[in-house]
């Protein structure tokens, strides 16, 4: 089997409402969908969904990897993922929603190829993710109107974003906790304070009963990272800082976090993912498997990934309850709150419109 054709698209769809977190806001999803075709009429779905202020990528520069990627795809068999991870960091470093755009559609070409579903194909058994919902930066009775409501339709953990106002922080935390007083609760700061920041902030999430926080510090701080780590009364979990296995082992080395936040969008795929994964796996060190602003094309791959591999503790897969993608993706997964139930087809499972 051979790749004989790569196309991508671009697409734009408005969220309900913009979403805002510490290091910016948005109020679209920009993001690029990629069919894979082999010569023997297999087609793989993928989806390279960029940030700006994240990974560096906007749609534009996704659509002009995937153009300088493409002679080196054509005539590649689907299975050969790494070879064809290693050309593509040969023609570009980083650019890592481009990279997953093709690795999501050569898993699902290598799940089409022997009739299983991803999640099986990858050595799983489990269909069905629990995800949990985030709430996005807002006035404090906002934020807590929402988990009152996110808790009232089933939801169980509940993601709160932090870091831009530490007062804000502590009011929307305290409503928070008493509009949803049996949630499971993380916060993400997002790269929002100084260590003696962390350090007060965590202190005060602990007294709410909060079960992790989220990149308190900034990226390249791993020293930093690891100082707050050995002080905090409640595990802490990496984000930004961790784009790479060479990341991950750096972070491990040095003892920085509890848990790693893994994106398809920022490794590159889940080629990497699994890699990443591998490493913290074997130093104790569990993960949660997190999107950007994705649509379910990239968030079915990703649960798959995590029904694959138990160290994948829990899925920050919710962006495609925040728009509706109906006008692109036709079949995804089945949903209910707060379970993805990933179905049998082969692959991803995704059908385009």
């Amino acid at each position: 089997m051979r790749i004989t054709n790569v196309a991508a698209t671009s697409v734009s769809v408005p969220l309900a409402e913009p979403f805002v977190i510490s290091l910016g806001a948005v109020d679209t999803v920009d993001t690029v969908l990629v069919q894979v075709t082999t010569d023997e009429g297999l087609t793989g779905v993928g989806e390279g969904a960029g940030v700006g202020f994240v990974t560096g990528e906007t749609p534009d520069t996704v659509l002009g990897a995937i153009d300088a990627f493409t002679p080196a795809l054509i005539g590649q068999n689907p299975f050969a993922i790494e070879q064809v991870h290693r050309d593509m960091d040969r023609i570009l470093v980083r650019n890592g929603a481009a990279k997953a755009a093709v690795d999501l559609a050569l898993y699902d070409i290598m799940g089409k190829a022997v009739g299983l579903p991803l999640y099986q194909f990858l050595g799983g058994v489990n269909s069905v993710v629990e995800t949990d919902q985030t709430i996005s930066l807002g006035e404090p009775e906002a934020m807590a109107a929402k988990a009152s409501s996110l808790a009232a339709k089933g939801y169980r953990e509940i993601k709160v974003k932090a870091g831009s106002d530490d007062d804000l922080d502590r009011d929307a935390i305290t409503l928070i906790r008493r509009a949803a007083p049996h949630a499971h609760l993380k916060v993400d700061a997002n790269q929002g304070w100084t260590v003696p920041q962390a350090l007060a902030m965590l202190a005060m999430y602990a007294d709410h009963g909060v079960g992790a926080v989220e990149q308190p510090l900034p990226y390249w701080d791993i020293d930093g990272t690891a100082y707050v780590r050995a002080r905090s009364p409640i595990p802490i979990m990496v984000d930004e800082s961790c784009f790479t296995p060479h990341d991950a082992s750096v972070i491990v080395r040095r003892q920085a976090a509890d848990f790693i936040n893994i994106k398809l969008m920022k490794c590159g795929g889940i080629y990497p993912a699994l890699q990443i994964n591998a490493i913290a796996q074997a130093a104790g060190v569990r993960c949660m498997l997190g999107c950007m602003l994705e649509s379910r094309v990239a968030i079915a791959a990703g649960a798959h990934l995590v029904a694959s591999r138990p160290n994948f503790v829990y899925a920050d897969l919710d962006s495609f309850n925040d728009f509706d993608d109906s006008s692109v993706v036709a079949k995804a997964f089945d949903f209910d709150v707060p379970n993805i139930r990933l179905t049998d087809a082969p692959g991803i499972g995704v059908t385009l419109v």
